[in-house]
């Protein structure tokens, strides 16, 4: 290298640049604009174009929004007030609607004086969720969060807390039914955990909780109030739903994910029929599968309520599509994490909790919460079914009503925003969880 010189290596220099000033505006606001919004004559177009769309959309929407009403009886005292403010012809926001309304926004018909029972509901899942996606939380906390879906049943729905508990009770039939049937294999203790606890749901459950309420009476301490079905509406509705749909479809998900990937014909046979058929299935055609054909093969004189009909439906259509999620997750991991755990030793199901699942859960967060954003928003079509979701159901329901005729944009911005609410703390979380367990990197 010590024959090297300019003219014969390009990029080598034997004498320094002199010193000059730093260039201008390289830095700050109009730095970002230059290189984002005017760095040539198409980015400059659009920029103008995007700036004239955005005016006119604002120029309606902001004296919309400035001439708001929030206290009204009716449509006409808003408009009439509006009218007296800014003059005949003037238009405003009347959200008086929802300041009138909000309760059955929210809770849809239940009963007024129940208001606690769907409130205490709503913050107790904040305390059975912490643990869960939260590691600073003791994991102690987490037998509340397996109780916790038997307590909102009995908070929602009422009855005697007998229900609750021999539904429970199947869980622990199940478990059992495992640890009897594993010195049978792993099949059949899988097979038996299944199948017991949906025995003894279907033709046992009912029976015994109808017998130990009948023994205790309603005088028994731990007697609600009944509240039917057709009273929930609102967002109690659409979180009831939801929240239940995200809980069981992902389990659900990640055994057809393993299903579909297994080497035994049958099992992968009936994991992809299952899959294929739901994703090829529209999610209303379901719901009115849960409403009208579900209670043909159940057992005569069996009552099934149609919530959960509808979330058995929901869940099923969710966890199609998560298995696809997860598969793909599952497929992106390298060869050699599946040879590392044969070498380690583990069995299958010991393979795929402590390598396997882990690190193909991890590459699957995004597609898994987009799953769960689109189901949760997807609940308004409960409406077809006869439940009072938040965007048709209960708006129509406040619209039939002749003080509020003719109202329009309010109640969807309003069910809009909130809406926009959860899913946006659910994307926000899930940019978290991605964060926390991005270990490959540091």
């Amino acid at each position: 290298m010590s024959d090297t010189h300019a003219q014969t290596v390009p990029f080598v220099r034997e004498t320094m640049l002199p010193p000059v000033a730093p260039p201008a505006n390289e830095a700050g606001v109009v730095s970002w604009m230059r290189q984002n919004l005017f760095s040539g004559p198409l980015n400059i177009a659009l920029t103008v174009l995007g700036l004239v769309a955005i005016y006119y959309v604002l120029e309606g929407i902001v004296p919309w929004l400035m001439r708001s009403v929030w206290t009204a009886d009716t449509l006409a005292q808003c408009r009439q007030i509006i009218t007296e403010r800014w003059g005949e012809g003037a238009t405003g926001a009347c959200w008086a609607v929802i300041r009138e309304r909000w309760p059955q926004f929210l809770y849809g018909f239940y009963p007024n004086h129940l208001y606690w029972r769907p409130t205490l509901t709503f913050l107790l899942l904040f305390v059975a969720l912490a643990p869960i996606l939260f590691a600073q939380v003791p994991r102690q906390m987490l037998w509340f969060s397996l109780a916790y879906p038997f307590l909102a049943f009995w908070l929602l729905w009422g009855g005697s807390i007998f229900l609750p508990l021999v539904a429970a009770a199947g869980f622990l039939f199940g478990w059992l039914a495992y640890r009897l049937a594993a010195r049978f294999g792993t099949i059949a203790a899988v097979a038996a955990a299944a199948l017991v606890p949906v025995l003894w749901w279907l033709f046992l459950a009912g029976d015994v909780s109808d017998d130990l309420a009948r023994l205790t009476g309603r005088s028994f301490p731990l007697w609600l109030e009944e509240v039917r079905s057709d009273k929930f509406g609102g967002f109690v509705l659409a979180v009831t739903i939801g929240v239940s749909g995200i809980a069981l479809s992902l389990p659900l998900g990640i055994i057809l994910a393993l299903g579909r990937r297994s080497d035994m014909f049958l099992i992968k046979a009936l994991s992809v029929s299952f899959i294929e058929f739901i994703r090829g299935v529209p999610l209303i055609a379901l719901l009115f599968t849960a409403s009208l054909l579900l209670n043909y093969f159940l057992p005569p004189g069996t009552t099934f309520d149609i919530i959960l009909r509808v979330i058995i439906m929901v869940t099923l259509f969710a966890a199609a599509y998560i298995a696809e999620v997860i598969r793909g997750g599952l497929a992106a991991l390298p060869r050699g994490q599946y040879e590392a755990a044969d070498a380690l030793g583990l069995d299958y199901w010991k393979a795929q909790r402590l390598i396997i699942l882990p690190q193909a859960l991890k590459i699957s967060i995004p597609g898994i919460v987009s799953t769960f954003i689109g189901m949760f928003k997807d609940t308004t079509l409960v409406v077809f079914v006869g439940l009072l979701d938040p965007l048709k159901g209960i708006t129509d329901a406040v619209r039939a009503s002749t003080d509020w005729k003719g109202i329009y944009w309010e109640p969807y911005i309003f069910v809009g925003l909130i809406f926009f609410a959860f899913n946006f703390a659910m994307s926000r979380y899930s940019m978290h969880l991605e964060r926390r367990l991005k270990t490959d990197h540091r």
